[in-house]
């Protein structure tokens, strides 16, 4: 099941993810707005709308919202909407670099187990950087 937010990015529900629905939610926008997917002072979708949209409880989205509200990625004014919120970019710049390293991290783990070695971990992610920059 998925939305889409602006026509830039889709929120996808997965019953088969561990993570809870309202997490599911959050971390999707979080990701869209560190992306630079979703654009300082976007609105998004109403509480209520986004759940009717999903077909999950407004009380799914409702906490989904308030999680990313306390991370200050978005700001709610009451009778308006909640918007993603004014960022100080290198702020922002950090928020990216930790979700990075959180997935680097997850990548050298997933290395380990399969047996690569730190340069064969280090030949892929070469090849990868460069073959982004050739069609980038």
């Amino acid at each position: 099941m998925d939305t889409r937010m602006d026509r830039t990015m889709r929120i996808v529900i997965s019953n088969a993810s561990p993570d809870p629905i309202y997490k599911q939610i959050a971390d999707q926008i979080r990701d869209a707005v560190l992306r630079g997917q979703l654009e300082e002072g976007a609105p998004l979708p109403s509480i209520r709308g986004l759940a009717k949209e999903l077909q999950v409880s407004v009380i799914t989205t409702n906490r989904a919202y308030e999680e990313l509200e306390k991370d200050g990625l978005i700001t709610s004014v009451p009778g308006k909407g909640s918007f993603v919120a004014v960022h100080n970019q290198e702020l922002l710049r950090e928020k990216r670099l930790h979700l990075l390293e959180e997935k680097l991290t997850e990548a050298i783990e997933d290395a380990r187990q399969m047996g690569l070695t730190k340069e064969e971990l280090m030949n892929i992610i070469t090849l990868l950087y460069e073959g982004e920059e050739q069609h980038g």
